[in-house]
């Protein structure tokens, strides 16, 4: 009786020692860059932006630009009237003109030595006393032109002809749009992370799915008190001057770059503060090896692993969860990039 049974449940045991292993999806550890991501907030601001105002005041003769208008540096803008000065300009061209001709004379007499040399030396200053002030009258006159200071983008015209002009009245606004600064706050804590030569991607509601490229160029010597940040300057192109200041933008810096090794999520088994993962040697089938790793940070499904996997070692992503360390598995299919896990389980693919 006693071998009956010996024999009957070796028969009841053998099916069992002879069924399949239980199959898994496997995804091969790779070696990627990554890069720690700071979001912020920030506003833009023109490269070089100036109120333009009159030196001089006076009525306007002429306005020569339109609103909008973009301007080369030292495009004449407004015109004030100026005819006193140019008569004045007039009386000084014609003195200069008398006092180089008595300075003439006086030289070919002093080459003859007809004349005393401090009658020269006084037609020689009279001639420069002369050329100072008709120059002086053209300074008052180019005083009476308001120009551009700077390539760039004007904006809306605040000012009229026939109306009066004084200093400080803006007649316009000039902005140089062919680089954006962006100012934008970031907390203290990312300090170490934040130095010029960094590079950010900025977006706006105003371009959707346009994604703008720029540099980090300055950081501010001082942190907020009240909101524990610091300010950071950066200058994005914008060729195209679609950019305008004021505009809000949502800012993403990549800081930290480094050459990591990443595995899919859900090949991460995690207890408490301990995580392993189940490699899976080549081939189709072979045993499980339970791995300790060291994790470090999350990017769109994919986790870093510091320590305990190498590039190019597969390990389970489905199918380990009752599986551990010496078991033997099949390999159903290897996922590869970025494929959508459960596709691969819906179509049945295999390897």
């Amino acid at each position: 009786m006693r071998v009956l049974l010996i024999v009957v449940a070796g028969l009841l045991a053998a099916p069992t020692a002879l069924a399949d292993p239980p199959e898994v999806l496997v995804a091969q550890a790779r070696s990627q860059i990554l890069s720690d991501p700071i979001q912020a907030l920030g506003t833009l601001r023109a490269n070089e932006s100036a109120d333009l105002t009159a030196v001089a005041s006076g009525t306007i003769e002429s306005i020569r630009f339109q609103d909008g208008q973009r301007v080369s540096a030292g495009d004449v803008l407004v015109v004030i009237r100026s005819s006193e000065q140019r008569a004045e300009l007039a009386q000084a061209e014609a003195e200069l003109d008398e006092a180089r001709r008595q300075l003439q004379r006086v030289q070919a007499l002093a080459e003859q030595r007809q004349e005393a040399r401090a009658v020269l030396d006084q037609r020689q200053r009279e001639a420069s006393t002369a050329q100072a002030r008709m120059r002086a009258v053209q300074a008052r006159i180019a005083d009476r032109l308001v120009t551009a200071p700077f390539d760039g983008l004007l904006g809306l015209r605040q000012v009229s002809v026939g109306a009066l002009l004084s200093p400080g009245t803006v007649v316009t606004t000039l902005v140089d749009d062919s680089v954006m600064k962006l100012d934008f706050g970031v907390p203290e804590v990312f300090l170490p992370l934040v130095e010029p030569g960094l590079a950010l991607d900025a977006v706006s509601r105003a371009f959707p799915g346009q994604r703008f490229q720029g540099t980090v160029t300055g950081v501010d010597n001082t942190i907020d008190p009240v909101s524990r940040a610091f300010q950071v300057r950066a200058e994005i192109p914008n060729p195209d001057g679609r950019l305008r200041a004021g505009l809000l933008m949502s800012v993403r810096l990549d800081s930290r770059e480094r050459e990591a090794v990443v595995v899919p999520e859900e090949a991460i088994h995690s207890r408490g503060r301990q995580h392993h993962v189940l490699v899976v040697p080549d081939g189709d089938e072979g045993e499980l090896a339970r791995r300790a790793v060291e994790l470090g940070t999350r990017h769109d499904g994919r986790v870093e692993i510091l320590d305990g996997l190498s590039a190019g070692e597969r390990v389970v992503v489905h199918g380990g969860l009752r599986l551990g360390d010496g078991d033997r598995v099949r390999v159903r299919a290897e996922i590869e990039g970025d494929e959508d896990l459960a596709e691969i389980l819906a179509n049945g693919r295999e390897r």
